[in-house]
């Protein structure tokens, strides 16, 4: 799981950036708490309104962009509930 999670993340990387960014937005609107699920969704509406292409951000991903976000952001780590990893 996790070289499918690098592969996928080094060919689209502006995925993790639009999560940085709707994360910043919301927390930034005085959010203590933030789902990585509630941003995926997101990110799904607003490329699904934008492109008629067919991506796909696979469900299996989001802990392992939700612990970017923590490493980029320190920050953050207390808006995001982490648990561990089922699969390598």
């Amino acid at each position: 799981m996790q070289a499918r999670f690098e592969e996928f993340h080094r060919l689209n990387p502006w995925v993790l950036a639009a999560l940085e960014k709707l994360a910043a937005d919301y927390l930034q609107q005085g959010a203590t708490r933030v789902g990585v699920g509630m941003l995926f969704e997101v990110l799904r509406y607003q490329y699904a309104l934008a492109t008629r292409g067919d991506f796909r951000l696979n469900n299996s991903y989001r802990s392992r962009y939700a612990r970017l976000l923590i490493q980029r952001h320190p920050q953050w780590e207390s808006a995001f509930e982490v648990r561990a990893l089922r699969a390598d």
